[in-house]
Formats: structure tokens, sequence, C-alpha cells
């Protein structure tokens, strides 16, 4: 693994040209361009907001606890960082197998490839980041929530996240090559992620519901729920994940991460020769 670093910190410039040029051709022709990767996430927060926020109004308020009063921005923060999960998963997965040309001809390391759609996928993630932050201004000139020391769990959590999305765009890219089941099957992973993950809903109403413990237990082992309790923690303290929580999110996302580089490389000569 730690070659593997070495590899992919020596051809940083080179990951930054890969990561233009994947942003480049994915809004080209496109009247909006990048805006559309904030069109995209607010437009699920309004809809989720009309079904949950005002429809459900009641029911909804009485498991928010202090982020009642300014669900909008629960979403949202939710919904941003489920978006850099969701297209960073979807695009590494078939990162070598879209790329075959490039990976034959081109002498780089091979990791730089799915790395480099998790990177493409972070600059969208910091571009909706004033957008965040201009409502969470919005909801403290309102009194609903205060800035305070707990900003600094958005960097933990970008790093965890981080550490999580690596490790899983180098095992899915290289078992794809070889299963390419696994590109459709993610399709499905993601989608059931979305509604097993505290992101629209906070983590208190599983942790209150009457499903059996082994449930509760199998749900929270997801190192995304931790991840997605520390991004609501910037705004509300409650949220932050306890020990245990924190514990198992920061433990799954370096087990994953360490899978695999394992995976990637012992499955390197297969891929090459499939390519």
């Amino acid at each position: 693994m730690t070659s593997g670093v070495v590899a992919v910190w020596s051809h940083r410039n080179t990951l930054r040209l890969l990561v233009r040029r994947d942003l480049a051709v994915k809004y080209q022709q496109s009247v909006l361009g990048y805006l559309w990767s904030l069109i995209e996430p607010l437009g699920m927060g309004a809809i989720y907001f009309f079904v949950f926020g005002l429809l459900y109004r009641s029911a909804t308020h009485r498991h928010l606890g202090d982020a009642a009063e300014s669900y909008p921005l629960f979403l949202i923060t939710g919904i941003f960082a489920w978006m850099w999960t969701n297209s960073a998963i979807s695009e590494a997965t078939n990162a070598l197998t879209g790329q075959a040309r490039l990976i034959t001809t081109m002498n780089l390391p091979r990791e730089v490839f799915p790395v480099g759609r998790v990177a493409g996928r972070f600059a969208e993630y910091l571009a909706g980041l004033p957008i965040l932050a201009a409502v969470a201004v919005v909801y403290a000139a309102l009194d609903k929530i205060e800035f305070g020391v707990w900003l600094l769990a958005l960097p933990l959590a970008i790093l965890v996240q981080a550490t999580l999305l690596i490790g899983l765009a180098l095992l899915l890219s290289s078992l794809n090559v070889l299963m390419r089941d696994i590109e459709r099957l993610i399709r499905l992973v993601t989608r059931v992620l979305f509604y097993a993950t505290p992101i629209i809903y906070p983590l208190s109403l599983v942790r209150e519901s009457g499903m059996p413990d082994w449930v509760k237990i199998a749900y929270e082992v997801n190192p995304l729920v931790g991840i997605f309790q520390l991004h609501h923690a910037v705004w509300y303290p409650d949220e932050f994940p306890d020990t245990r929580l924190l514990c198992l999110s920061l433990g799954g996302s370096l087990l994953t991460l360490l899978a695999g580089a394992w995976v990637f490389r012992r499955l390197e000569p297969a891929v090459l020769k499939e390519l």
C-alpha cells in the first residue's frame, strides 16, 4: 500500500490533469455546465423537504431535535455529501474499463485512474460548500443554529469519507474488469445505501425504532453512518457520533482502503491482460 501511495503522489500532476479532463468532458456541450453539480443535489433536497418537511412535518419534527427548525440545512448537508459518495462509487467502478487505451499505453500507476474519479467528484462537492455555508449563515442569523468548534467535524468527515471512497474505488474498479456484473450490482447497492444511511433522517430514528437489536447493529457497522453523522454534527453537535460509532467508521474506512489496495495489486496482472 505504501508503494501505491508513493506512486500516486509522484504522479500527482498527471492525476490533476486527469481530473480536469474528466470534468471538462463531463460538462462539455452543456449550457449550465458545472452548475449541474449544484442543481441536482438542491433539486433532491427540495423534493425530500416537500415530502418530509411539509407533508409529514409533524412526524419528521418529532425525531429531528435541534434540526427540526432548520431541516433544509440538515437535508442538503447530507445530500451534498451523498452526491460525492454516489458519483465517486459509480464512476470509479468503470474507471479502468472506460479508459483501457490510456491504461495500456501510458506508463502510469493504475491506481491513478480510480483515485482520479474520487478526486473529480470531490471537486464537485467543494463547489457546493459555498451554497451550504450560505444556507447555514441564514439559519445562524435566525438563531436556529450556532457556529462553533464543531465546524472542525467537517475536515474529519471529508478525510474519513475520502479514505473509504478511495478504498472502494480501488476494489470495485479492479473487480469490474473481471466481472462486469459489478457495475450493475453497484447501482442497486447505492440505492439501498441512500436509505440505509442517516442522510435525510436522524440516526435517533433508527435507534429508537422497534427493529431487532441485530438489525440496528448491522446498520451501524456501515462506515457511512458515522461519516454522515460527522457531516451533520458540523451544525448539530448532538449528531456527533459516539465513540463506538466513530471507531466503526474510522476502522471500517481504513480496512476498506487496505483491502482495496491489496485486491487492486493482486488483480493488476489479470486486469491488464483482460484490458
